[in-house]
């Protein structure tokens, strides 16, 4: 495919989105951004690595933050522009690129050659994962999720008109807990490649 591809991923917690894009990005041989794109960005703005981990798509503090004349002094807001920037940036340079979250659905909306896909599953295959990956009980990897959920959902929502997760933000959701991690996958490349062809 010698077009421009942004594929764009918003995902649950344990619904394997992330192992998804990492899957997707190998057979399609495009570059990833997700937490790794930190380093290139904090490098790029001058600030502190650490910074950006800290306060990587996390809610703002609303008691600790202020707005005035459209100028913030919120970190959050900050770091988040300074990451929709840096894809927007890499779109205009023509790259292809698969990212993970970052409201990425929502910076690439009106961009022709970008795809937006949500990924969800059913509970118990999100706990099974959760439990597994991260040695928990199962009432603790349902608080574990309902948390991460939880700040994704009003991350997103502070900079995006769409609410996270609604069908009609995504070209595509799909249910990972359906067909499983590998047969999403397939799928994924068939639509993909379809959708480019």
């Amino acid at each position: 495919m010698d077009k421009q591809i942004i594929i764009t991923i918003g995902r649950e917690f344990g619904s394997g989105g992330h192992v998804i894009a990492e899957k997707l990005a190998d057979k399609l041989n495009l570059p990833l951004y997700d937490k790794k794109m930190i380093s290139e960005v904090a490098q790029a703005s001058g600030m502190d690595e650490r910074v950006f981990e800290k306060y990587d798509e996390k809610p703002v503090n609303v008691f600790l933050s202020r707005t005035v004349n459209g100028h913030t002094n919120s970190i959050e807001d900050h770091i988040a522009e300074k990451q929709f920037d840096f894809l927007k940036k890499k779109a205009e340079a023509g790259e292809s690129f698969i990212v993970v979250g970052r409201c990425a659905e929502t910076v690439f909306k009106n961009n022709p050659n970008a795809f937006h896909i949500f990924i969800l599953a059913d509970k118990e295959f999100k706990v099974k994962r959760v439990t597994e990956k991260f040695n928990l009980s199962e009432s603790d990897a349902i608080a574990k999720m309902y948390r991460h959920d939880r700040k994704r959902k009003i991350y997103h929502n502070r900079y995006s008109k769409g609410k996270w997760g609604d069908s009609r933000n995504y070209d595509l959701c799909i249910k990972s807990s359906a067909l499983g991690i590998d047969k999403t996958v397939e799928s994924l490349i068939s639509t993909i490649q379809s959708r480019f062809s």
